[in-house]
């Protein structure tokens, strides 16, 4: 693997390699957590827009998503 060093490329070392899987992998989880909270609440959403046109009472967590 390798990286760019003041306009050339030079093999990056057996530490550095490790690392920037060790970052990349950090990344990938933490933007996994992000989407899985995205959806979430996406789900919380539709579940009280439909519990509203259904005239079904609401949870806690579903009214607290409806913004006025």
């Amino acid at each position: 693997m390798k990286k760019l060093v003041n306009g050339e490329l030079v093999e990056m070392t057996a530490e550095e390699i490790t690392q920037k899987e060790s970052d990349d992998a950090k990344y990938t989880a933490q933007s996994k957590s992000y989407a899985d909270e995205d959806l979430a609440k996406e789900n919380l959403k539709a579940s009280a827009r439909q519990k509203l046109i259904d005239g079904e009472p609401l949870t806690e967590d579903e009214a607290k998503t409806i913004v006025l």
